[in-house]
């Protein structure tokens, strides 16, 4: 959807995201938000009064989302790429959340160091998914560094999860299903116990291509897996469960 409005820039677009009114500003050229981001609003549970941060926040949807779901008090979005955490600003004015969400230009492995330990009762995030270099075309463009753990790892997210919660605080992660064991061990290692988990399958047929994640800072030994989320149920089609977390 293009709108004319001076937070607009002329190649960006202005996407309606059907919850309270709110928009988002992407660019076309770069990473736009994916139903990842959408399923991981839906499955964090953040309760009245908490302070909220998202870990590689992009544009910002995560915490737009999450505004408009919950009761939270204040929400923190980290962003390392400028022109992405500029976008994230500009949505954040353009849905007057100035006072709920605060949008910072940053690094993830610092962020323990910048914000102190024990400041959030909640983390999000949506990681970059892939090692190595599989399908890298340029290790420097927006897409690249979104998808691939270039600038931060999984460890990285986990390191700095475990410092900046404090204790009792959830941990919430949208992930692939093929790094499920070195998930689980790692967050076993960080004393983010994990607690509660939903696979994402795009069609009840096909292997699941998603996993929401929930972890407990400090949390006993116990995990619970819920009912699988389909996508589709025929082609372009989705489920009742994705048009209600879409909000159409």
């Amino acid at each position: 959807m293009t709108m004319p409005n001076s937070l607009v820039r002329e190649h960006e677009r202005l996407d309606e995201l059907h919850r309270n009114g709110y928009f988002i500003i992407q660019d076309p050229k770069r990473f736009c938000f994916g139903m990842d981001a959408v399923l991981l609003s839906g499955f964090a549970k953040a309760k009245e009064g908490e302070r909220v941060l998202d870990l590689g926040t992009g544009t910002g949807i995560i915490p737009i989302l999450m505004a408009a779901k919950t009761a939270a008090k204040a929400f923190t979005a980290l962003e390392i790429q400028e022109e992405s955490a500029d976008m994230a600003r500009r949505s954040v004015q353009y849905n007057h959340l100035e006072d709920r969400i605060e949008i910072v230009t940053g690094d993830i492995k610092d962020a323990s160091a910048r914000f102190g330990a024990s400041s959030f009762d909640m983390i999000t995030t949506n990681p970059p998914y892939m090692i190595g270099e599989h399908g890298l075309s340029s290790a420097s463009s927006a897409k690249a560094i979104a998808r691939h753990e270039i600038l931060c790892t999984l460890d990285d997210v986990l390191r700095e999860s475990a410092k900046l919660l404090r204790p009792g605080g959830r941990f919430y992660m949208v992930h692939r299903p093929f790094r499920l064991a070195e998930i689980f061990c790692k967050m076993a290692e960080c004393k983010i116990e994990p607690k509660r988990m939903k696979l994402v399958y795009p069609y009840v047929e096909k292997e699941p291509n998603m996993v929401l994640i929930e972890g407990l800072k400090g949390g006993k030994s116990r995990l619970t897996v819920e009912k699988p989320l389909i996508v589709y149920k025929a082609q372009g089609v989705y489920t009742d469960e994705i048009y209600e977390l879409y909000g159409y």
